[in-house]
């Protein structure tokens, strides 16, 4: 960054200045402000560099360990963003990014952020939030009701009584999944009279009382990473999280589950939780919601369902049957940044009994005290900003049938996307979708023939060089900065449950059309053509046109 600071320094009379004047309309600063609002798709087509950058290359322009002696000027600073910052940052919104759960912003959400950032509000307590309060309980209903559609009697009666909370808002999804994990640990050693409680005794010595031999979490091998992060939290261990198989179509195998669940009650493990999933991160699948709820009731612990990406299919009359069983969950986690197209840092998880949050609860004598309607008490981070602001905004503006729109459209983009990939003769579609994400990958037809006539040895060799070439396409369709698709790892079981490379594909945004869809397969056909994957794909040619294993081994 340019140090030449002779024209800045630092005075009180200038710091006052920075907390009480705005940055003229004429100003880089302000450009900017405009260009943003007049048009913000524009500002991010033309502000972000397309071409991919060294890592090391940007890391230099962020070496600097040493905070600044003297200001600098905010027209300075915003030269320095835009060239090191902006341009270098990922075009998440536009259409042929469709690699990751991310979405472009309604228009409205950038001014009404800002008003939510000039408020400064603190959610932790009404004294530093007053109106955001009761609004934060209002969406929190409103969620509730989407997912569990209690009477409006109900919301009347418990939305705003300081005693009970139908939720909680935090920061994202691992949050919501902790908390959810954590009101389940603490209401299974609530105190009683002769019990002191997990809060106070803490996991062992409250495990010793009731007599377990230790506490599991089951989830399906799709299930996301925050929860080996919440059982790590919460002290009962990530060899606690027992991962259950799943079928052909990503969901859990719920015969494994409740052989499983038998097999730690009768070595004297308790089931803490089982966890269900309604739209896996990698394949967008939804587990048996009702089948869960029928073995949790059996095995009498915590149901929770991590809906964080397919809770909003809820909006849609034609798909809400697919997340069936959900309204029997004790918890749901949402993750409002998602598919209710809200800026990032705003999950949610929502509590079936309105005293569930009674186990988490905290309080001090210099805020969320006794009694207050202060949301802190229910709440594993203290200061919070007015997101729900912002999803109250997004139900308003867009509105239950806005959503619903938008649902039924990503889902059934989806399943065009799906169809020309199944029709196209040199990609194989892996994980059929059944909301709006899909697995597929780079296969020619002659390969994928040849698959399916061919015994292990040979299949794993022609997977492994597939696999080789699906990871070289993803990376080099993101460095030409042209489209994107993510990459993970899939076991389907027409291999035999086999280990390949897939590409991820995750259609949310409203602007991305079938025309983007096929040019990003011309792209990565197109960039499987060249010199770099020539060699791999003389390989593969070599490993189908024979039927000895000595092909195996070629160099």
């Amino acid at each position: 960054m340019n140090k030449d600071h002779s024209t800045a320094t630092a005075s009180l009379e200038n710091l006052y200045r920075i907390f009480t004047v705005s940055e003229a309309p004429d100003s880089k600063l302000g450009v900017l402000d405009q260009e943003i609002s007049d048009n913000l798709a524009d500002f991010l087509r033309t502000r972000i560099v397309a071409q991919d950058k060294n890592l090391a290359a940007i890391e230099e322009d962020f070496s600097e360990a040493s905070i600044p002696e003297q200001p600098q000027f905010v027209s300075e600073y915003t030269e320095f963003l835009l060239d090191k910052l902006v341009a270098q940052s990922v075009h998440t919104t536009a259409p042929g990014f469709i690699g990751h759960m991310a979405a472009p912003l309604p228009y409205f959400m950038l001014p009404l952020s800002k008003i939510m950032i000039a408020l400064n509000q603190n959610l932790v307590k009404i004294e530093t939030s007053k109106a955001f309060t009761p609004l934060e309980r209002q969406v929190l209903a409103m969620l509730h009701q989407l997912i569990y559609q209690q009477d409006e009697n109900y919301y009347q009666q418990w939305m705003h009584d300081s005693n009970y909370s139908l939720g909680a808002f935090c920061s994202g999804g691992t949050v919501a999944n902790i908390t959810a994990l954590w009101a389940a640990r603490n209401r299974l050693f609530a105190a009683t009279d002769d019990f002191p409680g997990i809060a106070r005794l803490g996991l062992s010595g409250a495990m010793q009382q009731r007599g377990y031999r230790g506490l599991a979490v089951l989830i399906s091998r799709r299930g996301h990473y925050s929860f080996g992060k919440a059982i790590d939290l919460l002290g009962i261990g990530r060899d606690n999280l027992i991962a259950i198989d799943t079928d052909e179509d990503n969901r859990i195998d719920c015969t494994q589950l409740r052989q499983r669940c038998q097999q730690l009650q009768d070595s004297g493990i308790k089931v803490l939780a089982i966890i269900g999933i309604a739209g896996t991160t990698e394949t967008g699948n939804i587990d048996p919601l009702d089948t869960l709820a029928d073995i949790a009731e059996e095995y009498h612990c915590h149901y929770h369902v991590d809906a964080a990406w397919g809770g909003p299919t809820l909006f849609s009359d034609t798909y809400r049957p697919l997340l069936k069983g959900i309204e029997r969950a004790d918890s749901v986690t949402i993750d409002a940044h998602k598919q209710l197209y809200v800026p990032m840092g705003c999950g949610m998880v929502l509590f079936k009994d309105n005293t569930a949050v009674h186990h988490i609860e905290h309080h001090a004598e210099y805020i969320i005290r006794r009694g207050s309607k202060d949301l802190g008490s229910h709440t594993l981070e203290g200061s919070r900003p007015g997101m729900a602001m912002l999803v109250h905004a997004g139900f308003y503006i867009i509105g239950r049938r806005g959503y619903e729109i938008l649902i039924d459209s990503n889902i059934e983009k989806t399943q065009k996307f799906a169809a020309m990939i199944e029709h196209h003769p040199d990609f194989e579609l892996v994980a059929k979708p059944e909301l709006n994400i899909l697995a597929y990958r780079f296969a020619p037809a002659a390969v994928q023939q040849k698959l399916l006539l061919q015994g292990h040895e040979t299949r794993s060799a022609i997977n492994n060089e597939l696999d080789h070439i699906t990871r070289t396409l993803q990376k080099n369709q993101r460095a030409a900065g042209k489209s994107f698709v993510s990459r993970t790892s899939l076991n389907p079981s027409k291999y035999d449950g086999e280990k390949i490379t897939v590409f991820r594909v995750v259609l949310a945004n409203p602007l991305t059309n079938t025309d983007h869809l096929q040019a990003i397969l011309s792209e990565q056909l197109r960039l499987s053509c060249s010199d770099e994957l020539a060699p791999r794909l003389a390989l593969l040619q070599g490993l189908i046109e024979t039927d000895s294993i000595a092909a195996d081994n070629s160099p």
